[in-house]
C-alpha cells in the first residue's frame, strides 16, 4: 500500500465525523438572525421593496427573470397577500433557523424565502445581501443544528438508538451527510476566503487606495455618515486616514495567506470583526457588517467558542437542574478539539506539523 493510500484511509475516519459544529451553528444563528433584523426594519417599508408598490415592477422583474432564470416564488402571483404570506414565512423561517428548530427543513425554507425576496428586486442591498444569499443555500448541506438549537436539546433530553444499533444502511446515510456537512463548510471558508482575496486585489489596483485617501471620501458623504461629528473628526486626520486606508488593504489581502500560522490568523480575525463592527457604526451598515462577522465565524477556533459558552453558561445557569448539556442531534459523538474550522485548522496545523485538530491555542 502507497503511502497516499495509507494516508487517506488513515483520514477517512475524521472525513466521516461531522467537524466544526460549533463554527456551523455560530454561522446559522448570525445569517439568520441578520436577515430576519434586515426584514424586521424594513417591515413598513415592505411593499415598497419587494411588493406590489415596488418602482421595480413585477412586469419588469419578469422581463429580467427570462434571462437569468433566477428562482422567486413572488413570480407565481403578483397579488399583495401573497407577497404578504411570502415575506411573512421569510420572518418565520429566520427565526426557526436562528433557534435550530428542525433545522433541515426550516434551512431549506429560509433558503427559499431568501431568494424569493432578493431575486423581486435585485436592485437591493449593500453587499450583505449578497452573502446571505450564498450563505442561505450553503446552510441546507450542513448539520448546522447538532449543538445550540432546540433541536440538540430536544435529542438530548429523548436519545435515539445507539449508532451500532442503527443498521448499515442507515450508517452509510450518516455517514455521506457528514461528508456532504464538511465540504459545505470547506466551500463557506473558501467563500469567505475569496470575498477578502477579490476585494483587497481590486483595492490594490485602485489610484484612491494606493495614495491612501480611499476611507476620507466616504467618510463625507451624507448617506454614510449617521454620526457626522465622528466622521468628520475621522476624515480630518491624514494620518489616521492614511493608516484605515493602507490597514484595509493590508488586512483583506494578508488574510488568505495568515491561514497558515494559527496565531497570525485569529489575531487578523479579530482586528477585522473590529472592522466590520466600526463600518456599522461609522458608515451606518450594520446589516453588511453583520454578515460579513457572521461568515467569519467559520474561522472561529473551537476552544474559543467553547469557553464563550462557559462564560455564558455561568452567568446564566439553566433553571432546570437536571437538563443536558447541547448534543449531536445524531450520530456518533463529535470530537471536541481546538481546531479552528474545516480550512483554517487543517492550513495551520498541516504548516506546523501537526494532525489535524490538535492543540488549540
Amino acid at each position: 500500500m502507497t503511502a497516499a493510500a495509507s494516508a487517506v484511509r488513515a483520514a477517512l475516519p475524521r472525513l466521516l465525523t461531522t467537524l466544526a459544529p460549533y463554527q456551523a451553528a455560530v454561522v446559522r444563528i448570525g445569517i439568520a438572525g441578520t436577515w430576519g433584523a434586515y426584514l424586521l426594519r424594513e417591515w413598513p417599508h415592505r411593499r415598497v421593496l419587494y411588493g406590489d408598490r415596488s418602482p421595480w415592477s413585477a412586469e419588469l422583474n419578469d422581463r429580467l427573470l427570462a434571462d437569468t432564470h433566477a428562482f422567486t416564488a413572488l413570480s407565481w402571483n403578483d397579488g399583495r397577500w401573497w407577497f404578504e404570506a411570502v415575506y411573512l414565512l421569510a420572518l418565520l423561517s429566520a427565526a426557526a433557523v436562528a433557534a435550530g428548530w428542525r433545522t433541515r427543513a426550516s434551512t431549506v425554507l429560509f433558503a427559499l424565502t431568501v431568494l424569493s425576496l432578493q431575486n423581486r428586486n435585485v436592485f437591493l442591498g449593500d453587499g450583505g445581501d449578497n452573502l446571505v444569499h450564498l450563505m442561505a443555500i450553503y446552510l441546507v448541506f450542513t448539520r448546522c443544528g447538532r449543538v445550540w438549537s432546540l433541536d440538540a436539546r430536544r435529542r438530548a433530553r429523548r436519545p435515539g438508538k445507539d449508532p451500532s444499533e442503527w443498521g448499515e444502511p442507515r450508517a452509510v446515510a450518516d455517514a455521506l451527510a457528514a461528508m456532504l456537512h464538511n465540504c459545505a463548510m470547506l466551500v463557506i471558508a473558501v467563500q469567505v476566503v475569496l470575498v477578502y482575496a477579490t476585494a483587497g486585489w481590486y483595492k490594490v489596483q485602485g489610484a484612491r487606495w494606493q495614495d491612501g485617501t480611499a476611507v476620507f471620501y466616504p467618510l463625507k458623504l451624507g448617506y454614510f455618515t449617521p454620526w457626522p461629528e465622528l466622521s468628520g473628526l475621522l476624515g480630518g486626520s491624514l494620518l489616521v486616514t492614511f493608516a484605515l486606508t493602507y490597514g484595509t488593504v493590508i488586512m483583506q489581502v494578508g488574510f488568505p495567506f495568515s491561514l497558515a500560522a494559527r496565531r497570525l490568523k485569529n489575531a487578523l480575525l479579530a482586528v477585522m470583526v473590529c472592522e466590520h463592527l466600526a463600518i456599522a457604526l461609522l458608515l451606518g451598515l450594520p446589516f453588511f457588517s453583520l454578515a460579513m462577522v457572521s461568515a467569519d465565524a467559520v474561522f472561529l477556533p473551537t476552544a474559543f467558542l467553547l469557553a464563550v459558552r462557559g462564560r455564558l453558561a455561568a452567568r446564566w445557569p439553566r433553571r432546570t437542574a437536571g437538563a443536558a448539556p447541547d448534543g449531536p442531534m445524531d450520530g456518533p459523538d463529535e470530537p471536541v478539539d481546538g481546531s479552528d474550522g474545516p480550512v483554517a485548522g487543517a492550513a495551520g496545523e498541516a504548516a506546523a506539523g501537526e494532525p489535524v485538530g490538535g492543540r488549540s491555542d
